[in-house]
């Protein structure tokens, strides 16, 4: 099913954005927000706010004046404002929220980023933008062509064209700096067009182009983060997770944006531990941790010299220990503060009573068994004596 702003066209598929259907993964809904003050009104004397979100082409959203007070709603295309010419894009909220949006990405009214809405699309508008929106692919493939033979070390990853087609906005990453001057000069002999070009990181890229994550749902990135936050190492130490790049980098390259959504609870839990590289002295010999296990409350310890036993103390006991080291209190071994686990012995039994765990342990002998074999056939063959002893 299409969403509100597509019209459907032959065989049931909408038109427009040429999603057919998949408005959820795609472009229609990526990066929405729910307005959920549509259904309440103003009070009297209270004039609406007189600016709107407009998204364009991957999800890039930016604020405009309704200076020309027209009569929006959301999925409505209109014309704003552009460097030069113009650009087509589908508003997404209108009403108070955008107050709210605007105050939260700390974007002014009064300043120059927040341009005007000229009218609502016509359908001359609109066939344009599309006629050039259905470019977008196949230059890519040339721009793409043309910088391989340039032997430029960056990945041209999307194109966005202006509404009008006044313009064209090539999205790449690299690297290092890259000359693109010559590049430039081809690129525009042969698109016929100004030309923009726009660097982005790797998670810009992989949030314009979307995918499907480790998880089985859709990129974050792609569907509802915009706050690109620096992800370390740290992240994944704090949460016991191993140091395996293949596990935890990204469609991007990148540490995954997920590793820092638990972090916080992991750093409070931490706060109720000692430090990992705090020793316990007791009366047999100092005594190291091995390991910590934040979900159980458990930290496991081993005496220097004797690192393969290890013996699991809760927090609580750990800390008694050093304060009992603090106050110079004797200690006398790790063993009478062991956590008491009971130990369950699981063995094998057998439903039925005829099967066994160990009869396919030993191979059968298959020479005895041959032997066996041709004896019976060499008796089988042997002349029966039928004579009769006088």
């Amino acid at each position: 099913m299409a969403c509100g702003s597509c019209s459907t066209g032959k065989d049931g598929q909408p038109k427009g954005c040429k999603n057919n259907g998949t408005c959820g993964s795609d472009g229609c809904n990526k990066l929405t927000v729910f307005d959920w003050l549509s259904n309440m009104e103003l009070p009297q004397g209270v004039a609406p706010f007189n600016y709107v979100e407009v998204r364009f082409k991957n999800g890039r959203k930016l604020f405009f004046e309704n200076s020309e007070h027209l009569t929006l709603s959301i999925g409505d295309v209109v014309a704003t404002e552009a460097d030069s010419g113009h650009d087509i894009g589908i508003v997404t909220l209108t009403g108070e929220l955008v107050k709210v949006q605007m105050r939260k990405k700390k974007v002014r009214t009064n300043s120059d980023e927040v341009k005007k809405i000229y009218r609502k699309a016509s359908q001359k508008d609109i066939d344009i933008w599309q006629d050039y929106r259905a470019k977008e692919d196949p230059f890519k493939v040339k721009a793409r062509q043309i910088a391989i033979r340039l032997k430029l070390k960056m990945k041209i990853s999307d194109i966005e064209f202006q509404g009008d087609g006044s313009k064209a906005t090539f999205y790449y990453t690299a690297e290092e700096r890259v000359d693109f001057r010559q590049l430039i000069k081809e690129f525009a002999q042969e698109f016929r067009t100004r030309i923009e070009m726009r660097q982005i990181g790797f998670r810009q890229e992989a949030s314009r182009l979307g995918g499907i994550g480790s998880c089985g749902r859709e990129l974050c990135c792609s569907t509802w983060l915009t706050d690109f936050r620096s992800v370390t190492t740290s992240a994944a130490r704090y949460q016991q997770l191993s140091l395996n790049p293949l596990k935890l980098a990204g469609q991007c390259g990148k540490l995954k944006c997920c590793l820092n959504y638990e972090l916080d609870s992991y750093l409070d839990a931490l706060n109720n531990f000692p430090k990992q590289d705090t020793k316990l002295f007791t009366e047999k010999g100092k005594a190291v941790c091995q390991k910590i296990d934040i979900f159980k409350g458990s930290m496991w310890f081993a005496y220097e010299g004797e690192w393969m036993n290890w013996f699991e103390l809760s927090t609580d006991r750990v800390h008694q220990i050093i304060e009992a080291n603090k106050k110079r209190e004797p200690v006398a071994s790790l063993e009478d503060y062991v956590v008491e686990t009971a130990s369950e012995i699981n063995t094998f039994k057998d439903s039925v009573g005829e099967d066994s765990l160990t009869r396919f342990d030993k191979p059968k002998n298959k020479r005895n068994n041959n032997k066996r074999r041709r004896n019976k056939r060499q008796k089988s063959k042997r002349p029966k004596n039928n004579s009769q002893k006088k």
